[in-house]
């Protein structure tokens, strides 16, 4: 059975609520405080008319019934009180990448056909710039985190939580409602990534056992958050999907979620203040770039980490070099490589310790993975020759919104099955091991030959002069 995220989160609270869900700089939320604010956020959306209009039968893959809140917020509760609250309305709540510039967001909020936005004051200036562009933005929350005068016709954040209902919002929530997760735009413009909550839950946000099975029943999930104590600190952006899935994962294990004080950069002594202060347990990161400053603090100032049991890192790579000088400095802990996409959530994870040793760059096949050929006909057997795309099956997407071209195209049927395929090559080696290469769309020709740009990035890496690395393209001439 599958589960709206919104029932999973009214039923945790209504068992645990006293336990810390948030701790954000001086605020800290109770599961009733958390539910009691997207309660009343939900209320507030309700309150504008929004909600869901189509229901999913009556849809194709790449279409949406619901209406679009766009989060255009720094890490802080707010976020994650706007997802959950759009999703208690059953409206469809978007990451919002808050370094575009105006004509980005423009192009964003029309793709989205944003009808609600929640911004932080100190981006108000670029919300004032863009809403005459977007027809279709009616409706605006501030949240001050700046001393800035409201935009016409928007409503303070707290204020308006403060005058809705607490009450359970009168809406019949369904697994089929909505989660969208926008792209990068790496390989192409931003696209928005439509998933059922039934599925994403199981891909990517908590609704399976450590070993693999999935949870049944609301019982199963109680039973689990009634025990699962722990404290996560996920550093990246909540407009990433990794940040905010680690939040999630926490919220239905019933942990809690520490956010880092300072938001707009990543800065490893608050980080590693915050581990020692709130005894978290576990530190999501995002390869290199966060591990290196990381690792540089670590030796700088000894603080009492032995709380700390996992770094998780994804998104990017980070080299099995830096990994062995973190379990050098953290011995007890475990680093977990944690593979995946938008388009597929999580797709695999490779752990180093102190008795392994590091490594890097290579998954176990795990279940509803597959290699699929390099024409998409047909899956590729352990020891294949060249490279196969790396492919997902059972609880993916439906497509990418108001994109049918896009959608058949990443999410085609081999044999008789549904994958997503959003572009990852790889080599699946005899022992049933992933050799990652890379996205297609960023390899270099050289001589006929296809070099990855993240080879060429991790060639470099391990030289004592290089800090960080990274494999752009650039225009030249045929074999110049």
């Amino acid at each position: 059975m599958d589960f709206n995220l919104a029932t999973v989160n009214e039923a945790i609270a209504a068992v645990i609520p006293d336990r810390e869900a948030i701790v954000f700089r001086d605020r800290r939320f109770t599961y009733a405080d958390f539910n009691e604010r997207t309660r009343r956020l939900a209320n507030v959306l309700t309150g504008y008319g929004l909600g869901c209009h189509t229901e999913r039968p009556d849809l194709r893959d790449w279409e949406s019934g619901q209406d679009h809140l766009g989060l255009y917020l720094y890490n802080g509760n707010e976020y994650l009180e706007g997802m959950l609250g759009a999703y208690k309305a059953r409206v469809a709540p978007f990451n919002v990448n808050y370094r575009y510039v105006d004509e980005e967001l423009v192009y964003l909020l029309n793709n989205a056909r944003t009808r609600a936005l929640v911004y932080h004051s100190s981006l108000s200036e670029h919300v004032a710039h863009v809403r005459d562009q977007v027809p279709s933005l009616e409706f605006l929350l501030q949240v001050n985190d700046e001393d800035r005068p409201l935009l016409a016709g928007a409503v303070e954040y707290e204020a308006a939580l403060a005058g809705a209902s607490p009450a359970k919002p009168d809406r019949e929530w369904s697994p089929d409602d909505l989660y969208i997760l926008y792209t990068g735009g790496t390989t192409g413009m931003p696209k928005g990534v439509l998933w059922r909550q039934g599925d994403i839950l199981i891909a990517s946000l908590g609704a399976r056992r450590t070993g693999g099975e999935v949870l049944q029943t609301l019982d199963e999930y109680l039973a689990r958050a009634r025990g699962g104590d722990r404290r996560h600190l996920p550093a990246p952006p909540f407009m990433h999907g990794a940040g905010h899935w680690v939040a999630l994962q926490a919220f239905h294990t019933g942990g809690t979620v520490v956010i880092q004080s300072e938001v707009r950069r990543f800065d490893a002594a608050d980080i590693l203040d915050l581990v020692e202060r709130e005894r978290v347990n576990n530190l999501l990161l995002v390869g290199d770039a966060f591990g290196r400053p990381l690792a540089d603090e670590l030796a700088r100032r000894e603080r009492d980490l032995s709380s700390l049991r996992n770094v998780i890192t994804g998104g990017a790579i980070m080299t099995a070099k830096l990994k062995a000088e973190l379990l050098a400095a953290l011995p007890r802990i475990t680093i977990i490589d944690s593979a995946g996409s938008s388009e597929t959530g999580g797709q695999g994870t490779q752990v180093s310790n102190a008795r392994t040793g590091a490594s890097t760059g290579r998954f176990k096949l795990s279940a509803h993975n597959a290699v699929l050929s390099d024409d998409l006909s047909h899956t590729l057997a352990p020891g294949h020759e060249g490279l196969g795309w790396w492919a997902r099956t059972g609880n993916i997407p439906l497509g990418y919104l108001d994109d049918e071209a896009k959608t058949r195209a990443t999410f085609p049927e081999v044999a008789g099955v549904r994958y997503s395929v959003p572009g990852d090559k790889v080599r699946l080696l005899e022992d049933n091991t992933l050799e990652l290469h890379g996205r297609e769309s960023v390899t270099i020709n050289s001589g006929g030959e296809k070099i990855f740009a993240e080879e060429v990035a991790q060639a470099l890496k391990p030289h004592p002069a290089v800090g960080a690395a990274v494999g752009p393209g650039r225009a030249g001439k045929p074999g110049g």
